[in-house]
């Protein structure tokens, strides 16, 4: 029954953890996208800094357990008190529960609604009757780009966290002592920290490329050291395979966080929580490694470690197949998720990318109320735009 009641507690925990990235995704702008995510990061890793202090206090795992759960009480109220993403409401068509937010959301910041200059209240009222859609992440298999991304952030979030464990285990052997745990937190603290300026002058793409350059560095010279140290038992090749694991959970830990956000922006709003909720799932498959390897008593973990090198190659040269997402408007509909286009890494690349018209026309943006309040007039567009936005250089 314990073990029962755990795995449901799991089940629910994950469920939580994917809807508050999902609203915190919807509800930044552009500019605070990233950062706000690295912030939350920060404070998950927080309470994991907090917890062997918690478990020094209450002595007791069941007293521990109570002290765990009994804030998430004050999330009963949550649904009540926060409100619907606006996106998810306008982009499904619940118009009547999107008025009603909107209104309240004009109320508290003392706006007459009066006078709509937008014209975005008056097209709701002629939307009204509309009844809502729902949408499923299996829509992903009939598209031509988008269920490619989502499969290159699958892999990508599978072997950060799969190849972490192994770049952890090479560094612990055995060994659980606290400081341990706190030199893996910590770790995780540098890495959030270092995505910042990464991030910003590299991009999502360019930042995500260089951490997988890292990591897949880092393995290949560890597995070359452990080579030797399984032969030579030399205590110098030990301390480089130390240093090198080090550098491999840095960098395999930037790579799962990126991928994870990299996937939010990349999917629509439609069915964002299902692509996120892909790209954690291959996440936990990566953890899974952790314990199966204990289950076979390390048996054929360097095999397992060669394998997962082979992913982080195969990594780098999918990932600049993805799209550029930094500073641009989340894509709302799965038309406009297709419309994201990468940039031309060749000069001679240019003219194999789909032109604006070619991609209203596979895209059909224009259907949704809500552009055609944005876009009233479909004939004029800038030859630089796509169904998302300006193409940037």
């Amino acid at each position: 029954m314990f073990s029962t009641l755990r795995f449901f507690e799991g089940f629910c925990l994950a469920a939580i953890r994917l809807s508050l990235y999902v609203l915190r995704i919807e509800l930044c702008l552009p500019a605070w996208r990233f950062s706000m995510t690295m912030i939350a990061s920060l404070i998950i890793v927080s309470g994991q800094l907090l917890m062997p202090g918690l478990a020094a206090l209450c002595r007791d795992w069941q007293i521990l357990q109570i002290v765990i759960i009994a804030p998430f009480v004050l999330m009963l109220p949550y649904v009540w008190m926060f409100p619907e993403s606006l996106r998810w409401l306008l982009v499904t068509q619940h118009y009547q529960r999107a008025k009603r937010q909107m209104f309240r959301i004009a109320h508290s910041n003392s706006v007459d609604t009066a006078t709509d200059s937008s014209g975005i209240l008056s097209e709701l009222e002629t939307e009204l009757q509309q009844k809502p859609k729902t949408f499923c992440v299996t829509q992903l298999s009939g598209t031509r780009n988008l269920w490619k991304n989502t499969v290159v952030l699958c892999v990508n979030s599978l072997t950060g966290y799969g190849i972490h464990h192994c770049f952890a285990r090479s560094v612990l052997e055995g060994s659980a002592s606290h400081l341990h745990y706190y030199a893996l937190a910590a770790i995780a603290v540098a890495s959030c920290m270092v995505l910042f300026p990464v991030v910003a002058g590299f991009g999502r793409r360019g930042g995500l490329l260089t951490f997988m350059i890292i990591t897949a560095l880092a393995s290949l010279l560890q597995l070359g050291l452990l080579n030797r140290t399984y032969s030579t038992r030399d205590s110098l090749n030990q301390r480089f395979s130390y240093a090198f694991s080090i550098i491999g959970m840095f960098s395999s830990h930037a790579v799962s966080t990126l991928s994870i956000f990299y996937c939010a922006e990349i999917t629509p709003t439609v069915i964002r929580g299902g692509g996120v909720g892909l790209v954690l799932a291959s996440a936990g498959f990566g953890m899974l490694t952790a314990p199966l390897m204990e289950l076979h008593n390390q048996k054929g973990f360097f095999l397992h470690h060669v394998i997962l090198t082979c992913c982080t190659l195969l990594c780098i040269i999918c990932i600049p197949l993805l799209p550029e997402t930094a500073s641009q408007p989340l894509p709302e509909t799965i038309a406009e998720g297709e419309g994201l286009l990468r940039r031309p890494i060749l000069p001679g690349e240019q003219h194999h990318l789909l032109a604006r018209t070619e991609v209203r026309e596979y895209s059909r943006v224009q259907d949704t109320p809500l552009h055609q309040v944005v876009n009233p007039g479909n004939g004029s567009v800038p030859s630089n735009s796509t169904a998302n936005g300006v193409r940037t250089s």
